[in-house]
This record gives structure tokens, C-alpha cells and sequence, in this order.
């Protein structure tokens, strides 16, 4: 991409979708982690409670997952919009 071509909206818009993924990806892995945490502990107690600790892991995960879809949304359609939005003071 060239400088000259780059509008501001999508510079914006690239910002969105590169704090959206990596927002969600810590909190999916923050999640993960507390829960893998506390699950491993519980399952040394009680061994049935590990479906329920795969299941909790697996809507942690799917946290990360959503970031990444609604990242991927906003940076394609940040191409074709926002063009000749503010005119150059040159």
C-alpha cells in the first residue's frame, strides 16, 4: 500500500481489527489458563468433573476464535470504504 493512497479510516479501521484479535486471544488465553488451572486441581480430587472442565476450555477457546472472525470482518471491509473521505491540505 502506498502512503498516498492510505486513508485515515482505514489506518483506523486496521488499528480496530489488530487490537480486536489481540484483546481476545489474551483473554481467551488468561481464561484458559485459569481455568486449565483450577480444572487440573479439581480433576485430581474428583476425576468425573473432566467433561465439565473440556467443555469450559472449549468456550474459552471460542472467545479467541469470535476476536479473530470479527478482526478479519472489520480489516476487509476497511478496503473499500473510506476513500476521499478528507481532501489533502497539499
Amino acid at each position: 500500500m502506498e502512503a498516498a493512497t492510505y486513508s485515515a479510516y482505514s489506518g483506523y479501521a486496521h488499528l480496530a481489527a489488530g487490537l480486536t484479535v489481540g484483546m481476545s486471544s489474551l483473554a481467551a488465553g488468561l481464561a484458559i489458563g485459569i481455568v486449565g488451572d483450577a480444572g487440573v486441581r479439581a480433576n485430581a480430587q474428583q476425576p468425573r468433573l473432566f467433561v465439565g472442565m473440556i467443555l469450559i476450555l472449549i468456550f474459552a477457546e471460542a472467545l479467541g476464535l469470535y476476536g479473530l472472525i470479527v478482526g478479519l470482518v472489520v480489516a476487509s471491509t476497511a478496503e473499500g470504504k473510506g476513500k476521499n473521505l478528507c481532501s489533502s491540505y497539499a
